[in-house]
């Protein structure tokens, strides 16, 4: 294994002090808490919190700001956070008007979040959640109960954020959380594994001339591996799963968006692009929002996923289209 740090066991307390030393004019640390909090001043409306397991860098504290997150909090490498940790989050972010919190759907990230929310309403601070399941890859996996949650989550992120910075109420932003995740979805295809600092090998291995479709952000297993494709059988793949998911119609409004997996450079991602935004068009799809790069990455995998989300409300685009003041969202 070879990594830029110092010990294992450092990893995310490192990685969060650089990350507040060189965003300091947008985020700070909870003292005492790993726990990224935007630094803006409190105006009465929803706060929103995410977060989970490290080693999804930029997710989720690279979201954190206005127009977005809250607060992040920041659990152990592919690990839950504990749920003091997800509580203290929702104090931080609570303004008198709630909560929101967003979940990936991970068993010990519904679990923890859920005694969180469960502690902060016994201190009278009124918590909804959203569960993220937008994976299409497989129906169930290692940590999960139903689909996993996945870079479609970042979405989620940019629409209630927006939606929350305009001042819509607990309610309205729990509405729209439901029926945002219902129109997101996601599947992805890996070249090779991630290593957890703490572990140091691989979670798989693969061939050189392998890849597997469908793998998670924790090096689950994904439903099929076979030789190396070109780029063009790669979109193909992961289009054809999205349209039979989607029922694809002539016309219909989607948002797209590419993330890299945390090894794969801007310009296979963009070659990628390129041969999805072909096969988009042969269906007469409208591609209204795009976007592309590393935004919810597996530490070192080499890898890329493709979500889509049907746009079926205008307002949907215009909150993805709002700018904010975040490290990572651009």
């Amino acid at each position: 294994m070879k990594k830029i740090i110092n010990s294992p066991e450092d990893v995310v307390s490192e990685m969060m002090a650089g990350l507040v030393y060189a965003y300091s004019d947008l985020i700070e640390q909870v003292p005492d808490f790993d726990i990224i909090r935007r630094k803006t001043a409190k105006t009465g409306k929803v706060g929103l919190v995410s977060g989970g397991g490290s080693g999804h860098e930029p997710a989720h504290a690279g979201f954190v700001g206005d127009g977005m997150l809250s607060a992040a909090v920041c659990g152990a490498v592919f690990t839950s956070p504990t749920p003091d940790q997800v509580y203290e989050a929702i104090k931080e972010a609570d303004e008198g008007a709630g909560v929101l919190l967003v979940i990936k759907n991970y068993s010990g990230d519904i679990m923890n979040f859920e005694m969180a929310r469960e502690m902060a309403e016994m201190d009278d601070i009124q918590v909804e959640q959203i569960v993220v399941a937008d994976d299409i890859a497989v129906e169930n996996s290692l940590y999960t109960q139903g689909r996993r949650g996945v870079a479609g989550t970042v979405l989620v992120h940019k629409i209630l954020g927006a939606a929350a910075r305009q001042g819509k109420s607990l309610a309205e932003i729990k509405a729209l959380a439901d029926e945002i995740v219902e129109h997101i979805k996601t599947i992805g295809v890996a070249l090779s594994a991630a290593t957890v600092p703490e572990v140091g090998k691989p979670g798989f291995v693969l061939a050189d001339d392998e890849i597997e479709y469908g793998v998670g952000i924790h090096s689950e297993p994904g439903y099929r591996r076979e030789k190396m494709k070109s780029s063009k059988a790669l979109a193909e793949e992961l289009v054809q799963k999205l349209k039979t998911e989607f029922d694809f119609k002539a016309g219909d409004k989607y948002g797209l968006l590419i993330n890299g997996m945390g090894a794969t450079p801007l310009m296979e991602q963009f070659i990628f692009t390129q041969d999805v935004a072909q096969l988009l068009a042969v269906e007469k799809l409208d591609v209204v929002y795009k976007k592309v790069g590393n935004y919810m990455t597996s530490i070192d995998m080499s890898g890329l996923s493709l979500t889509l989300i049907k746009i079926d409300n205008e307002k949907w685009l215009e909150y993805l289209n709002e700018p904010v003041s975040t490290i990572s969202w651009g």
